[in-house]
């Protein structure tokens, strides 16, 4: 896995992030906090896994970052630039030609009236490459990278299992050879024994082409060996950050650990004495004097928390 060094510079960097949604109307009109002052950074062939349940605001967040959604306000780096302001044709094109998205259905994602070359070929056209045999060409190289051959190039997608439209996904997103990719869930729809393939297929193309990815799940156990870091999302909010073994190892946020607890045994005898930890806001914090904020804990480990639970916490690593 990669490691960050002390003076590499972020290649996402995202700064108090919030998106709102209007639900209902008249005396029924609420906001929704979807994504609530959310910041986080992610590095140079890293991949940075953002996990919680559904409805968390996970998804909402790589979809505002990709520009599907504009950000209520915040901020959004990428390469130093910021790509949250304003949408213009140039914004749109330096987007387009650096960050792609790999959806979580593989069957509502793909047009079915396309066939799969006109499919995945549908980002070269953006990029200007007008040459139909030039984009033939690409498509297929492409098509063979994620495991599939020219002959299906001519398919559409109600042709192909799960696992394989997933693949097609990977394969549009990956044509336009992106700088960074957001994959929203890409296994959660497929069998188990598909999802280890699309996750080792995810894993030898990030080291081929230099990929950084923003691996979106709601399973903490997918993203636990593929993943340099981890971001743990709860109602809106980042709840803690730290490296993948650091997490799994000393899980300080009483949610992480409610979700680790979460995770099924493989053994039949020890996952039937497993105790499953639940997660209780107003019985597990005392907010009522001091407001919590994101805390280093550790090195490039942080919490959300108040002073005493960040004192609580130090110490609870120092006797580990």
């Amino acid at each position: 896995m990669s490691e960050r060094q002390p003076s590499q510079e972020s290649l996402l960097r995202v700064e108090h992030l919030r998106q709102t949604f209007v639900s209902g109307h008249g005396r029924k009109k609420r906001i929704v906090h979807a994504v609530d002052d959310v910041s986080f950074e992610v590095y140079p062939a890293e991949t940075f896994g953002l996990v919680g349940e559904s409805g968390c605001g996970k998804t909402t967040t790589g979809r505002t970052i990709i520009r599907l959604y504009d950000p209520t306000s915040g901020q959004v780096f990428f390469d130093g630039r910021e790509i949250s302001g304003p949408m213009n044709k140039d914004l749109r094109k330096y987007l387009s030609e650096n960050i792609a998205m790999i959806f979580q259905d593989p069957i509502e994602s793909l047009n079915p009236r396309m066939t799969i070359e006109e499919i995945v070929g549908e980002g070269l056209k953006l990029r200007g490459v007008t040459n139909k045999s030039e984009r033939h060409v690409q498509v297929v190289e492409m098509l063979h990278r994620v495991g599939l051959t020219e002959e299906h190039a001519s398919r559409y997608p109600h042709e192909f299992s799960g696992g394989q439209r997933q693949r097609i996904g990977i394969a549009r997103a990956m044509i336009v050879h992106p700088r960074m990719i957001i994959a929203d869930e890409p296994v959660s729809a497929l069998d188990v024994s598909i999802q280890a393939q699309v996750i080792n297929l995810l894993n030898d193309l990030k080291k081929e082409m230099g990929l950084t990815i923003l691996f979106i799940a709601h399973n903490l156990s997918v993203v636990k060996y593929f993943s340099d870091r981890i971001g743990v999302m709860y109602y809106g909010k980042l709840v803690e950050v730290a490296k993948s073994e650091d997490l799994y190892a000393n899980p300080l946020h009483p949610y992480t650990r409610a979700l680790l607890s979460a995770i099924p045994e493989p053994n039949p005898l020890t996952e039937r004495h497993r105790v499953r930890l639940d997660y209780n806001p107003e019985r597990d914090h005392d907010y009522s004097h001091e407001q919590p904020e994101m805390r280093e804990v550790a090195e490039g480990h942080y919490l959300y928390c108040s002073q005493k639970e960040y004192e609580e916490a130090r110490n609870s690593l120092k006797k580990g």
